[in-house]
């Protein structure tokens, strides 16, 4: 049996923080601070409490934070507006308008607006299309998480087998376009692929975005291979309350997995100290430091 290796992503988050923020202090004795415009429609609890965590992360950076909160109800032309303002502010270098929006609002006309160098969440599709052709991009904080972890965990990944379960705009295929960047060979598979469980256990490293409570069983996994959960389901246990788990059974991975992030305690710290890495890049590029 093999001895699982647990990848602590709040510790690799909590360092990731702390290189940006050095270079935020550096910055700023140079006189650039680096700003991140938020933007919230609706009374979504979950959002509201992420938006929280997105501030008060963007200020112990150093970062200036620059929060909207707007009504449900807030006409899209409005939003589509605030947008373009935020576009306009040099004193902001990043724009990320939290996801679900109200069914009113056109959510990609939104993405669409935002200028792509500010794009912090890397939806926009010129920086999706930039990162597909493998030019530069501003690139979706949570598969380049993922891609982190790897390669703190793994050194290189040149030849190694990736197999991303799920092809969502925001994981399964900017994360397969990163692992190609690392010269990975790479299968996107999803819910359609035929005999998944064979697809997954080719796979030296196994990424799981695909939003089904622990969908990717033990036996679907390699022997010593690499597993990230990207999933974040919340099932109800059998004395009453919920809790999170992944989209990997993740007590069956262990004792065959080689390593695997936890749920929570995974992918998900990385995320927001992605988004803050993308505002850094942002604030850069726009002041023409590279």
């Amino acid at each position: 049996m093999t001895q699982t290796r647990i990848i602590d992503g709040k510790a690799v988050a909590a360092e990731l923080r702390g290189e940006i923020a050095r270079e935020v202090a550096g910055l700023k004795a140079r006189g650039l601070v680096p700003g991140l415009a938020v933007v919230l429609v609706g009374e979504d609890p979950a959002s509201q409490v992420y938006v929280r965590n997105k501030g008060a992360q963007t200020l112990e950076c150093g970062m200036a934070s620059f929060e909207h909160k707007l009504p449900a109800d807030t006409a899209e032309a409005d939003l589509l507006a605030l947008v373009q303002r935020l576009n306009a502010d040099p004193a902001v270098h990043g724009i990320l308008v939290q996801l679900p929006l109200p069914g009113h609002i056109d959510s990609m006309k939104v993405l669409s607006t935002i200028d792509p160098a500010k794009d912090v969440d890397g939806f926009h599709v010129v920086n999706a299309g930039r990162l597909a052709v493998g030019l530069d991009a501003l690139v979706p904080c949570t598969p380049l998480g993922c891609v982190i972890l790897l390669k703190r965990e793994l050194g290189s990944l040149a030849g190694l087998k990736a197999v991303v379960v799920g092809r969502s705009n925001i994981v399964g295929k900017p994360a397969a376009q990163l692992l190609l960047k690392e010269d990975c060979t790479v299968t996107i598979a999803h819910s359609r692929t035929r005999d998944l469980p064979g697809e997954c256990r080719t796979a030296d490293i196994l990424v799981a975005a695909v939003g089904r409570p622990e969908m990717v069983r033990g036996d679907w996994i390699k022997p010593g291979a690499t597993v990230i959960d990207v999933g974040i389901n919340r099932i109800a246990k059998p004395e009453g309350g919920t809790r999170l788990v992944g989209d990997v059974a993740f007590a069956e991975a262990q004792g065959i997995a080689g390593r695997i992030t936890p749920v929570p305690g995974g992918v998900g710290p990385m995320t927001i100290a992605c988004l803050l890495q993308n505002t850094l890049t942002a604030a850069k590029r726009q002041a023409g430091l590279g």
